[in-house]
């Protein structure tokens, strides 16, 4: 709640800081590369779907190859011993609901699990937390409705207060809105009514290297996107491994 005070109090330096921000920040481009593909690995397949804004689109990396949903899906294949299939569905600038209107405008292949990593812009264009948080249920369900995803993961929002492009006051209260915005999440998940699809918060806890930031100062470079790829293999991999052994042991 503080950090709603003070936004409240500082309003107008905050204001003038994300101005100064937003212009004086040259946008960096989607990166070049294939935005689907296997990785061969096992004759079982995994599908996989990556959904989301310029860090699902692997802004700050130069290529696709070294940006975050292929390096994700080589690093599930090895760690499953599967084949994964991948498709990347991500633009720039979306927000949780644009994200949504985003999908319902193109032709979603199915899949197994999706990961959807949002929260930043509605961070950055004053999105209601309430009303974001909402939307990405609308993004779970229609997934499972259109893509027949069974489980969704959402990444938590990094340490923005660690971004470098963000001078202080902004970087202390945008740390503390994505902090508001994990809690939020990981509330959110756990008490998820339906039973499919499933809705998973993942911690992005030490992740975070502002040495490791494209030249925006915004965005992941290549070193950050491989962390945050080690990571999400790892967690989503114990889930898949988990949830196929407890399968098998109801069989």
């Amino acid at each position: 709640m503080i950090d709603v005070v003070a936004r409240a109090l500082l309003f107008p330096l905050l204001y003038a800081q994300a101005q100064r921000v937003r212009s004086g920040v040259e946008p960096l481009p989607e990166p070049p590369g294939r935005r689907a593909g296997r990785e061969h690995r096992g004759a079982e397949e995994l599908r996989v779907l990556v959904v989301g804004d310029s860090s699902a689109v692997g802004v700050g990396a130069p290529h696709q190859d070294v940006a975050l949903a292929r390096p994700l899906a080589r690093r599930l294949a090895q760690r499953l011993d599967r084949t994964v299939r991948w498709t990347l569905l991500a633009q720039t600038g979306l927000t949780s609901a644009a994200t949504l209107a985003f999908l319902k405008a193109r032709d979603v292949p199915e899949a197994d699990l999706a990961v959807v990593v949002v929260g930043v812009n509605d961070i950055t264009n004053q999105v209601p937390l309430a009303q974001a948080i909402k939307r990405r249920g609308e993004i779970a369900i229609w997934l499972e409705a259109h893509a027949g995803v069974a489980d969704v993961f959402f990444p938590a929002l990094p340490e923005m207060e660690l971004f470098p492009s963000l001078p202080q006051p902004l970087a202390w209260w945008a740390g503390e809105t994505s902090r508001r915005n994990n809690r939020a999440q990981a509330r959110w998940a756990a008490l998820w009514p339906l039973t499919q699809p499933r809705v998973v918060h993942v911690p992005m806890d030490g992740v975070m290297r502002p040495d490791l930031m494209a030249g925006d100062g915004f965005h992941p470079g290549p070193g950050l996107y491989e962390r945050v790829g080690v990571h999400l293999a790892e967690v989503i991999g114990r889930d898949v491994l988990v949830r196929q052994e407890t399968s098998e042991e109801t069989q």
